[in-house]
């Protein structure tokens, strides 16, 4: 099977339905800028040595592939939805991390490690598919619980990040105005 189809070569791609849109479209935005965070959190995984976290984040590639696919489906009623407790579910391992953690007394910046800065990497594109899946969902109906989930997946990465330093004993860089 050859993986270039050349359908796109005017600039259009193909929605699950059939039809073409211009890949300059919001809802194309929204799932290629998905795709682009679901690639950082590969990234972030392939760094992170703790077996359950790296599970974590593979759990969270699922859910990321699916929300793509999700977004390029304009079927009424046949898109992929999230779990009921996608949100919850991170919601609860934050909490988990925060009771090992010190209390915050300055902002963060990224680095510190590469694992540190692969953690606030895949924050900040989380960050801009929430912004692009809410551009999304003011011109086409979308389920509330993507840009929720959405909106806790970033907080999550900075959680993630905080406990990562400490468990690796790296100091968090704070940001000293």
């Amino acid at each position: 099977m050859k993986i270039y189809t050349k359908t796109g070569d005017e600039g259009q791609t193909g929605l699950y339905s059939g039809k073409r849109l211009s890949k300059a479209h919001p809802r194309v935005e929204a799932y290629g800028t998905v795709d682009e965070l679901n690639a950082f959190v590969g990234l972030l995984r392939d760094h992170v040595e703790d077996d359950a976290i790296s599970a974590e984040l593979l759990a969270q590639q699922h859910h990321l592939f699916a929300l793509g696919a999700a977004m390029a489906d304009d079927r009424p009623g046949q898109a992929y939805q999230l779990p009921e407790d996608a949100a919850t579910n991170l919601e609860a391992r934050m909490d988990a991390m925060n009771e090992s953690l010190p209390k915050m007394t300055h902002f963060i910046l990224p680095g510190g490690a590469p694992v540190l800065s692969y953690a606030h990497l895949c924050r900040t594109v989380c960050r801009r598919a929430e912004r692009r899946t809410v551009e999304l969902a003011e011109v086409v109906e979308m389920d509330r619980s993507i840009v929720v989930y959405l909106n806790r997946l970033s907080d999550y990465f900075f959680v993630l990040g905080r406990y990562l330093a400490q468990r690796g004993g790296i100091e968090e860089v704070k940001w000293i105005s």
